[in-house]
């Protein structure tokens, strides 16, 4: 019996080899400029791919370097709908060329999930390739119609934030699952792991643009592919890094005179005539106050709520920085087409006590102009006597002025708008992904649960200890009486 089972493990293994050739080679024969991305994973076989606490699963995942592939499923599969093990093979290939693996750690898991699965099931109906289609694809079809509509866009980045501001129901979810999941995520979870092939992969989205506009030479460029390459492959910005190019060092190195040795200059000027010796000098700190300045946009086209995370996690990478120091001089001014209000801030505390309390003022239409207007009279007061930069937070609608301050500027966009303004020359440009603000906002919801757990905990912890104490109080009282009664008794009987 074990013989026999062996036997039939082995040759559905060797079938469901083939027919993951098979699926290889289709892609390669459709879409040509896939074939670098096809020739640097090696499929291997595995069974039983699910989720971790999941009954079931489904039968492929891959981690970057190796997909993997379920022989029964894949044979099972084939035999109902031979279609799908193509289109799942491809599926997960355009996971990883979109980078929809890597930064999983930093976004709502599910709802990422959700919409990786429908950006990239939209590009594959988008392709229309004879004998990758399935049975309800006129129904995945009209779902995307309504989604795209929706989300203005279907990029996994576009969905992702449309699901983020509106949610979606228990059975939405379900749907959507139905509809477009193919593949299964669980080494998207593997940080580490996933990570190590970040870099491979994003040379490869580069080479499949590059191949994709070959290939394409003279016909019409796929609208949802090259949109989800775009946001792939264009030039990502750790802002972190970015805002401490902004903060001015907050000291002034120069020579220190008071180390300057003496003898050795006497003792030189002795012995050689016109010579003297000069040990090299040391060198100290001159401390200074931080100074720059945030500008928040409060014009009508840009969301409070916005606003707010991206200032909490500006102070957040302020406060985890080493030279956020005690003593600084930074503005918060709030802008649409006026200056509507400009907060100074002089400390840790006054900064966090702004995050807090802060109440958007505005709300009209924006011009970027007056804010730098506003700044040249600040510089001419004596305001700031070290400027290093301005960061400017906006939706990009608005006018730029013409001339180049003397400090750094730095407009933050939440996303990229090809029809928008373009900004200045000199100023930096940078595109924060919608995710950076969600991660943040999901640490701090993290943290305040945790807080508010702690606080409920540790006042459970005193009434309970106060309860005791009363307990405790309630129980000497009554020993004390019932001693005192003995005692009273006792005394009561020697006098008799």
């Amino acid at each position: 019996m074990g013989d026999i089972d062996k036997e039939k493990q082995e040759k559905i293994e060797k079938l469901a080899q083939r027919i993951m050739g098979i699926a290889r080679d289709q892609i390669a024969v459709n879409l040509r400029f896939l074939d670098i991305a096809l020739a640097e994973v090696k499929l291997i076989a595995k069974s039983d791919i699910k989720p971790d606490g999941a009954a079931v699963g489904g039968g492929m995942a891959s981690d970057g370097a190796y997909i993997y592939y379920d022989p029964l499923w894949v044979v099972q599969s084939y035999s109902k709908e031979p279609a799908l093990i193509t289109r799942t093979y491809l599926h997960l290939l355009l996971h990883l060329i979109f980078f929809h693996p890597f930064g999983y750690d930093r976004i709502e898991k599910d709802l990422w999930d959700l919409a990786a699965d429908v950006s990239v099931e939209a590009v594959v109906l988008s392709l229309d390739i004879k004998g990758f289609g399935l049975e309800r694809d006129r129904e995945t079809t009209e779902e995307l119609t309504t989604i795209k509509r929706q989300c203005n866009g279907i990029t996994a980045e576009k969905v992702y934030k449309y699901l983020r501001t509106y949610g979606i129901s228990e059975a939405g979810k379900v749907r959507w699952f139905v509809l477009f999941h193919r593949d299964e995520h669980i080494y998207w979870r593997k940080k580490k792991e996933i990570s190590i092939q970040l870099e491979k992969w994003q040379k490869i989205s580069e080479r499949v643009k590059t191949d994709l506009k070959t290939f394409s030479r003279g016909s019409l460029v796929n609208e949802e592919l090259d949109e989800s390459l775009r946001d792939a492959t264009k030039e990502k910005y750790d802002y972190s890094t970015l805002l401490k190019k902004f903060m001015t060092t907050g000291e002034n190195v120069r020579i220190n005179d008071d180390e300057f040795d003496y003898i050795y200059y006497t003792f030189g000027m002795e012995r050689y005539g016109n010579m003297p010796l000069i040990e090299p000098l040391e060198y100290k700190d001159d401390k200074r106050i931080r100074e720059f300045i945030i500008v928040l946009d409060t014009s009508a086209s840009t969301k409070g709520a916005v606003v707010q995370t991206f200032l909490k996690k500006t102070y957040s990478i302020l406060k985890s920085s080493d030279s956020f120091f005690t003593e600084v001089n930074i503005h918060i001014i709030q802008c649409d087409s006026k200056v509507r209000q400009d907060t100074k801030i002089t400390n840790n505390e006054e900064f966090d006590l702004f995050c807090r309390n802060i109440k958007l003022k505005g709300f009209g239409t924006t011009d970027f102009r007056p804010v730098f207007s506003y700044v040249d009279e600040l510089i001419s007061k004596k305001e700031f006597t070290n400027l290093k930069g301005l960061i400017y937070f906006t939706d990009g609608y608005g006018d730029y002025p013409e001339k180049m301050p003397d400090y750094d500027v730095m407009f933050i966009f939440l996303e990229e708008d090809e029809y928008a303004p373009k900004p200045p020359v000199w100023a930096y440009k940078v595109v924060l992904a919608p995710e950076e603000l969600e991660a943040e906002a999901i640490r701090e919801e993290k943290e305040q649960r945790e807080a508010e757990a702690l606080k409920e905990q540790k006042e459970q912890q005193e009434a309970e200890a106060l309860k005791e104490q009363k307990e405790q109080r309630e129980a000497d009282a009554v020993k004390e009486q019932k001693e005192q009664q003995e005692a009273d008794a006792v005394k009561e009987e020697t006098e008799q």
